[in-house]
């Protein structure tokens, strides 16, 4: 696979980035991916600030390799993570899930190579006017929290890579080799992948939680909470409460009082799997076992050769 865009602008060897997912994406799993040639990234939303500066430097000790975190910008304690992340030189951040004007420069002033994750074009040229160095645009097949607008991966890529100059990203619905091929043919640069991760022995996620995205099969997730913040979840009781309640018509009050606190990590990281939040993808049909981190980054990577090739011979004329 030749240096691109992508490879050169974090420095990695593939253009495959490990999604900072909550409650998975911890020291163990960044290292894993980082020293297999991808980009692992520190999920920062699910850690407090403290707790993300002991991943960081474990993750400094555990590899040479560039890595990243991950950082929601509707974060607490968000002055104290990225004073943090500064303090302790990550040479990556991806935000999500607010403006990325709003600390784009101050992260890039301080040497940091920003991307910011969006939903639509709109977004994604908001992200470029604030001078990101790229985007990620997430289709809506993706795993936790999501877009309001419901494009697919398919349809937004090559919408978002014809309207921006920046390097792209692609994410939602990609977990192989071929679905890479796939992304990158349609005009991204690279991949971000989650749900694949998660089933990996490094996740810091649950047994029970890897165990039941290897079960989920086709149509086990969905996606809900839409008045609060839009989330993908595997069907189980909570989220057939979630619908009972939906019945009656309620405030977006009546939903955040059943959502309650630490929902995603009594179902993610606790591994309550009738009450717990269950955050996953819809390619969580394709994921049968639970392998190395290292294995995901060598499959995707040997699949992605060996579809190309097969596509260099075809022919709409037979």
């Amino acid at each position: 696979m030749s240096q691109n865009a992508i490879t050169q602008l974090f420095k990695i060897k593939y253009p495959i980035i490990q999604g900072g997912m909550i409650w998975a994406s911890g020291h163990k799993l960044v290292t894993a991916v980082s020293n297999a040639g991808g980009l692992g990234l520190i999920g920062a939303g699910s850690m407090y600030p403290e707790v993300l500066r002991e991943h960081i430097q474990k993750t400094k000790a555990g590899t040479d390799k560039p890595f990243g975190v991950n950082v929601p910008l509707l974060y607490t304690d968000l002055e104290e993570i990225l004073q943090i992340i500064i303090e302790e030189k990550v040479p990556i951040v991806f935000t999500s899930a607010g403006n990325p004007k709003t600390y784009t420069k101050r992260l890039k002033d301080a040497g940091i190579t920003v991307v910011h994750v969006v939903s639509s074009v709109k977004f994604a040229l908001k992200s470029q006017e604030a001078g990101v160095d790229a985007v990620v645009a997430e289709g809506f097949e993706a795993g936790g929290h999501n877009g309001r607008e419901e494009s697919t991966t398919l349809t937004l890529i090559p919408q978002v890579a014809q309207a921006i100059d920046i390097p792209l990203i692609a994410a939602g619905g990609i977990a192989t080799g071929r679905g890479m091929l796939a992304a990158m043919t349609l005009g991204a640069d690279g991949v971000q992948v989650g749900s694949r991760f998660v089933a990996t022995h490094e996740a810091s996620s649950h047994l029970n939680f890897k165990n039941a995205v290897v079960e989920a099969g086709e149509g086990a997730t969905h996606l809900t909470l839409k008045e609060l913040a839009p989330v993908r979840l595997i069907r189980n009781k909570f989220w057939n409460d979630v619908q009972e309640l939906y019945k009656k018509a309620p405030t977006p009050e009546d939903l955040k009082e059943l959502l309650g606190r630490a929902r995603a990590k009594k179902g993610m990281f606790e591994g309550d799997l009738i009450e717990g939040e269950l955050e996953i993808g819809q390619v969580s049909g394709l994921i049968n076992d639970i392998i190395p981190a290292a294995q995901v980054v060598v499959d995707m990577v040997t699949e992605f050769e060996e579809a190309r090739k097969e596509l260099s011979n075809l022919s709409l004329n037979g």
